[in-house]
Parts: structure tokens; C-alpha cells; sequence
């Protein structure tokens, strides 16, 4: 299996995948632990001190006034946690909490925090047992961290709460823990806070939504150059130099990937009918713009959150030089707005992708395609409410992308009086880009269709390819009208495990 190590300078996002996703083991190094042992030595050395120390010796939030005496500490900490935890709404999936988890863990490791060591090595343990603690949807508002969800994190570092066990049954917490030899810690000055002031949740699944784009978004490009084949469109649009001299990265990459599918192709520019077209349509003509524009944003969300990989967010940190200092790192705002800014990209290309197929069913626009592709139109409806299911998608998409972190609620009493909505916004992107996988499984089941009806004219090499892997991955071709769901399913999933990059690569080699 593979091993992930966390040091002190924070981890990448293919860590993230591999444990959230891969199940990877996670270890402390030697480096870690001696940066966990001294930031430790400090708390302790403040602890002891009769002056107040915000998150060492008083209370947190707008309760930060109080001075708490040395016997009432151990409880402190236990109480935040438990207070904290107040989650409601249905389960957040064990990819997401498995980030959170490690995330925190890998700023626990920079040696800012003040945890123990031996804290720390129990959440790598609970992670590598493949204990998921249980994580609601709704507790966050992205601001001193994700806190509802990390104090469920650590309450089952406590044994209390409950978690899913590897074999995915939910029982309590403190059986789990003991049925994998795992101690329940005690949480002594600091720690609790430590353990819940991070901006884990958003970062990890931004870092997931990230590479499921990489894929989505050269799947795009694929059904995109399938429905310029289908509907005898021209690639001359997608020249190298015309994209050069408007020199969006993103741009010049998508338009590459789809002159790399239509090599060859028998349909592009040369069967129009008898009005020949000056121009494709906006939604074929413009397809390298506007999943070039989601591409570049997603280059920008990827520097964010390697920074955000890099960084120790908690509040008070402890510095290099012995200081402990309350700063304000936990707002969600940096990772907020990408989310956000991810969603309306995604938003826009799942539109274009839709009146892409529109155009494919419309017997006035589709260049001698029969209406809505059917077998025999007026007694088929063909893909008539696929149109229609993938509209309903593409509307959801566009109130997905209404921004979570234009909004603010106040709370702790006005001391934490503004308020990123990170968690928020990354739930909302999450569904997203479910959504747009669904978004384009429609255009590909189209597109396929629509290109097998074009008898007598041969698709390009690689479209031929795509065609074939879907027929084999049960995604049905052209006939008479039938129950539409399980194609439309099988179709979703060829896209959503990559087969539709897969197959498209083993003609034009790597997609951009």
C-alpha cells in the first residue's frame, strides 16, 4: 500500500488523493515529530505562567476574556470539542472527511499548533485504521476553520461520537478505537482549539474537485469535437494560429485537444448542405474559448491551493521564536472564491454543452439530422426529454453558481462578525460537478448517434474509437425508442471513470 509522509512543510494534493481517495497509510517523519515536540515545549512553558494566553489559559471566540485556571484545562479542551460538534444534515461522504482529517494533520505536523506528538500519531493512526468519523453537511461557515466538521474529527480522537469503520457499518467512536488497539487521547492546553481551526474541509475538496475537472473538462473538448463532426462542422476554427494570437493557455489547449480528435475526420467543413454555412454556431465555434476559460480558472484555483498546501492555519500559532500569536489565517476567503469561481466555469461549460445537443435534435439546425435523432420521428420521440433532463441539469448549475462567499452571517457574538461560507461553497461546487459529468454523458449519447446517422461519411479515427468503447461500456447506439435511463446511466458512467479520455487517448495520445 502506499505510504504517505507528512513533514513540516506542508504535503501536495496528490498526497490528498492518495489518502482521501486511495486509502494510502499515513506517517509522521522523524522531522515532524521533533517540530511537534518543540512548538509543545513552548505551549507548555506558557501554560505554566500566571498571564492569559488566548487558546492556552482562556476561553475561544467572544468567551476569550475569561482566564481559566490550570484545573479546569484538560476539561476546556474536552468541551470545545464536544460544543463544537454540532453538525446536522445528512453524512458528508468519507472521501471529504478523510481529507479533513489528513489536512489537519499536516498542519498539526508544521510544528505551529502546539499539539503533542502523540496526538498527532493517533489521527494518523485513525486514518490508517480507516476509521471515518461521522461528518454532517451543514456546521461550517468557513471562517476560524471548518469547525463543526473538524470537532467531529476530533471527538473521535476523544472515543466519544460516532464513526464508520472500515467495513463501512457506523457504531461508536471509543468501540472503534478499541477494537484497532488506538488509545482515545486526552486533550491537554491548546489542543482542542488546534484540532478544529483549519480550513481542511473546503481545501480537500477543492483539491478533488480540482482533478476530477482535469478530466471533465478534456471530456468536454471530446463530445464538443463530436457534435462539430456530427453536425458538419468546420475544424478550421481550431487552427494553432488563430488561437495564438489570443493567447489564453486554456484556450490554445482545448482547441488543440479537439483538432487532435477530429484528424482525420471524413464529416468536418466538406458535406454542408445546399446553404452552405460562413460560420459554425456560437456553441461549436466558441467551444475552445469557453472550456479555455474554465481551464485557465482552474489553473488559478490550483495555485491557491498550493499555497493553502503549504501553509498552517490556526489560531494563536506558535512561532520560531517562542511567541504565541492569535492572527486571523483561518478565513476561508482565499479558497472560498475559487470555489466559487470553479463553479461558474463549470456552470458555463455544462450551457454551451447542452445547446450543443439542442442543436443536434433540431431538425431545422442540424444540417439533415432526423428530429431529436429518432428511429422514426412521430411514432420514436428519440432523445427528445434526454434534451430535457440535461436542460433541468444545466438550470441547477446556474444557481449552484450563485457565489457562497458574497455572504456573511455574523456570529460568536459579533466577535466573529464576518465569514467566508467556504464550506458552503465547496458543497455546492461538489454537485457541480456531478452535474456537468451528467451534462456531458447527454452530449456524448447524442453526438455518437448523430455521427452514426451520418451514413456513408467516416468519423475521424479517434471519434470512431469513442464510439466503439461506448457501445462496449453499454452506452446503446441509433434504433427505435426505448427505456432511456440505463443509457443514459451507462453513458454517465463511461464519463465519469474516465473512459471517454481513455478511449480518445489511445488514438491521439495525451489530451492537453
Amino acid at each position: 500500500m502506499h505510504t504517505v509522509v507528512v513533514g513540516t512543510s506542508g504535503v501536495t494534493a496528490s498526497d490528498v488523493l492518495s489518502v482521501a481517495r486511495g486509502g494510502a497509510r499515513v506517517e509522521l517523519s522523524v522531522e515532524a515529530v521533533a517540530a511537534l515536540g518543540a512548538a509543545r515545549e513552548i505551549v507548555d512553558a506558557l501554560a505554566a505562567k500566571p498571564e492569559p494566553v488566548y487558546g492556552v489559559s482562556t476561553g475561544f471566540g467572544a468567551l476569550a476574556t475569561r482566564h481559566i485556571s490550570q484545573e479546569l484545562r484538560a476539561r476546556l479542551q474536552r468541551n470545545i470539542v464536544r460544543s463544537h460538534a454540532a453538525g446536522m444534515g445528512p453524512r458528508v461522504e468519507r472521501e471529504v472527511v478523510r481529507a479533513l482529517m489528513f489536512l489537519r494533520l499536516k498542519t498539526v505536523c508544521s510544528g505551529h499548533t502546539g499539539v503533542r506528538p502523540e496526538v498527532a500519531q493517533t489521527m494518523a493512526d485513525v486514518l490508517n485504521a480507516g476509521i471515518t468519523p461521522v461528518v454532517h453537511e451543514y456546521g461550517s461557515l468557513g471562517c476560524s476553520g471548518d469547525l463543526a466538521p473538524l470537532s467531529h474529527c476530533a471527538l473521535t480522537l476523544m472515543g466519544e461520537g460516532d464513526a464508520e469503520g472500515p467495513d463501512g457499518v457506523v457504531r461508536p467512536a471509543g468501540e472503534l478505537l478499541a477494537a484497532h488497539g488506538i488509545a482515545a487521547v486526552e486533550l491537554r492546553e491548546k489542543e482542542g482549539l488546534a484540532l478544529l481551526n483549519g480550513t481542511d474541509g473546503m481545501l480537500g475538496m477543492l483539491i478533488m474537485a480540482l482533478a476530477d475537472l482535469d478530466t471533465l473538462y478534456k471530456s468536454a473538448d471530446v463530445t464538443a469535437a463530436l457534435s462539430l463532426e456530427a453536425l458538419l462542422g468546420t475544424d478550421k476554427v481550431l487552427a494553432p494560429e488563430l488561437h495564438a494570437i489570443r493567447p489564453h493557455p486554456g484556450q490554445g489547449a482545448s482547441a488543440a485537444n479537439m483538432l487532435a480528435v477530429l484528424k482525420g475526420s471524413g464529416l468536418t467543413g466538406h458535406h454542408q448542405d445546399d446553404a452552405p454555412r460562413v460560420q459554425d454556431a456560437y456553441s461549436v465555434r466558441c467551444a475552445p474559448q469557453v472550456a479555455g476559460a474554465g481551464r485557465d480558472t482552474m489553473a488559478h484555483a490550483r495555485l491557491v491551493a498550493e499555497r493553502e498546501l503549504a501553509a498552517a492555519v490556526d489560531n494563536p500559532v506558535v512561532l520560531a521564536d517562542g511567541r504565541v500569536e492569535s492572527n486571523g489565517n483561518f478565513h476561508g476567503a482565499p479558497v472560498a472564491y475559487v470555489l466559487d469561481f470553479l463553479a461558474i466555469a463549470v456552470a458555463d461549460l455544462a450551457s454551451i454543452a447542452e445547446r450543443r445537443t439542442d442543436r443536434l435534435l433540431d431538425k431545422n439546425r442540424s444540417h439533415g439530422l432526423p428530429p431529436f435523432l429518432a428511429d422514426d420521428a412521430g411514432v420514436d420521440s428519440g432523445l427528445m426529454i434526454a434534451q430535457y433532463t440535461q436542460a433541468a441539469l444545466v438550470s441547477e448549475l446556474k444557481r449552484l453558481a450563485v457565489p457562497a462567499s458574497a455572504d456573511s452571517i455574523p456570529s460568536s457574538a459579533m466577535q466573529e462578525d464576518h465569514v467566508s461560507m467556504g464550506w458552503s461553497a465547496a458543497r455546492k461546487l461538489r454537485t457541480a460537478v456531478d452535474n456537468l459529468t451528467r451534462v456531458l454523458a447527454v452530449e456524448l449519447y447524442a453526438a455518437t448517434r448523430a455521427i452514426e446517422l451520418r451514413e456513408g461519411l467516416a468519423p475521424a479515427p479517434a471519434s470512431q474509437a469513442v464510439i466503439d468503447a461506448a457501445r462496449s461500456a453499454g452506452v446503446q447506439g441509433a434504433g427505435p425508442d426505448r427505456f432511456l435511463a440505463p443509457d443514459l446511466a451507462a453513458a454517465d458512467a463511461f464519463v465519469r471513470r474516465g473512459e471517454l479520455v481513455a478511449a480518445t487517448e489511445k488514438v491521439t495520445g495525451p489530451l492537453q
